[in-house]
Parts: structure tokens; sequence; C-alpha cells
């Protein structure tokens, strides 16, 4: 889809990418995770994405979420988002652009595949795990 333009977000941004952040937490069904706001051209997807460090690895970048409206899914636009942030994790000198998905994505799961993606969890045997709220307080002792 040449039509579409894929950048980095500014500050007008905000309104539309948390629209499309209810939409993602809708889609996985955590509406009720979203505690975030704010509302303004005509945003249909994005990708957030940081860097973070690998013992053995080095620097790598991490795309945290990936969303594509359903009216445009299937055009390309979640593999041009992956491909920018595959430039972007080479020019700043990362080894590895990791992301996680949910085990039910499977059109998620087979669009990272199809892209070259190695699912480390199939490979590996990684699980992902989270501490938060009570567990967090108590493990720091307050």
């Amino acid at each position: 889809m040449d039509s579409v333009r894929i950048r980095e977000a500014k500050e007008g941004d905000c309104g539309n990418i948390l629209r499309l952040i209810r939409e993602l937490a809708e889609y996985e069904k955590f509406s009720n995770q979203v505690k975030i706001s704010e509302e303004g051209p005509c945003v249909v997807a994005y990708g957030i994405y940081y860097f973070i460090y690998s013992t053995w690895k080095g620097r790598n970048v991490y795309l945290e979420d990936i969303y594509v409206k359903p009216e445009y899914r299937g055009q390309g636009i979640g593999s041009k988002i992956i491909k920018k942030v595959a430039e972007v994790a080479l020019d700043k000198g990362c080894s590895q652009f990791r992301l996680a998905v949910l085990n039910w994505n499977k059109r998620a799961m087979d669009l990272y595949k199809a892209l070259g993606a190695q699912d480390l969890t199939e490979a590996e045997g990684w699980h992902s795990f989270c501490f938060e709220g009570e567990a967090m307080r108590e493990l720091a002792g307050k």
C-alpha cells in the first residue's frame, strides 16, 4: 500500500495513538487495563518500541505494541511498521529485534514467522513473566 506513510510519532498524534491503544486493549480483551487519556490526521496503526539490553547479544530493540485498525489489516501496514523498527534497530547498532504475542493471535504469529522471526517459546522454551502491584510491593518490602 504505497499511500501509507510510516513515521515517528509526533506530539499531535497522542489522541489518535490513545484511540488505537484502546482498540488494541479491546482486541486483546484487556479494555479495563487502559489507564491513560488524551484526544486529533487519520492515524490507522502504531508501533511502540524501546531499547533493551541482552546479556549475550548486547543492545536490542523491543516492539512493545503493534496495532492496525481492523479495516486496514491485510494491506501490508503491519509489515511496514515491523520493517521500519528493524531499520531503526540496525541504525542504532542493535543485534536483535524482539517482541511478544498472545498465544491465541495466530495471525500475528504467522506474520512474524513469514517475515523471518524465530518463535523463542518453540525454539528455546522461554516464557515471559511479570511482577506487578502487590507482588512488587512484597518483593520491595513496601
